[in-house]
């Protein structure tokens, strides 16, 4: 049985990156690991997290989905000159400039502008903020993908699959619903990733949930 696992907004927390591959990797027969977009800000170690997600899995029984969400969404349009330059530096795009040692280089802004805003399997949509379960997904809109709020205990039910995300922090999470769990647990502020696995061949919630602690 393949297994995909799931990890959500690292923000800069390279420490946790690595505890969690580390983990996951001991699984002898490989699998998927997705990614949810906000790999930067607010942590001390942006840069760090790109340069191994934009490096990918150095095993191949393993593949990576690495999706965007709303830090690499406000980075991109904020250092290309599309807002605000004060909007990004204000939500944590300090400390990633300074893991950068100033500036971003443009490999690392092709990158993360090209990442993709949803993944789905056939079972599962994962995606970083949450998606409008009276659309299919094709009509979804960016704001919603990246940028909405689902609160705690505001369930959905997706025809396409059960939704799996972030975004959206719980210190005491994650938050497991029928329709819907958001795996955000603040992880560059408690210190504490939450991991979710899925059985590939079974619908719906997680099999089981790990922690990795700092």
């Amino acid at each position: 049985m393949s297994k995909t696992y799931v990890i959500a907004d690292l923000h800069g927390r390279f420490d946790l990156l690595q505890s969690a591959l580390e983990r996951t990797e001991t699984s002898p027969t490989g699998g998927t690991v997705v990614f949810m977009g906000d790999y930067i800000d607010r942590g001390p170690a942006s840069k760090q997290v790109m340069d191994r997600l934009m490096a990918g899995p150095q095993d191949d029984r393993w593949r990576w989905v690495c999706l965007k969400g709303n830090h690499e969404d406000m980075m991109v349009a904020c250092l290309r000159g599309q807002a605000d330059l004060s909007w990004w530096i204000g939500n944590g795009g300090r400390e990633t400039l300074q893991s950068f040692g100033g500036s971003v280089p443009i490999e690392y802004l092709m990158w993360a502008d090209a990442l993709p805003q949803y993944y789905a399997d056939g079972k599962r949509i994962f995606v970083h903020a949450g998606a409008d379960s009276t659309k299919p997904m094709c009509e979804q809109t960016e704001a919603m993908l990246l940028w909405y709020r689902c609160k705690r205990y505001q369930d959905v039910a997706h025809p396409d699959g059960y939704i799996v995300h972030g975004h959206t922090p719980f210190e005491d999470g994650p938050v497991i619903l029928e329709g819907r769990c958001n795996l955000d647990t603040g992880a560059f502020l408690t210190g504490s990733l939450a991991v979710a696995v899925f059985d590939d061949d079974v619908p719906g919630k997680p099999e089981r949930i790990f922690t990795i602690k700092a």
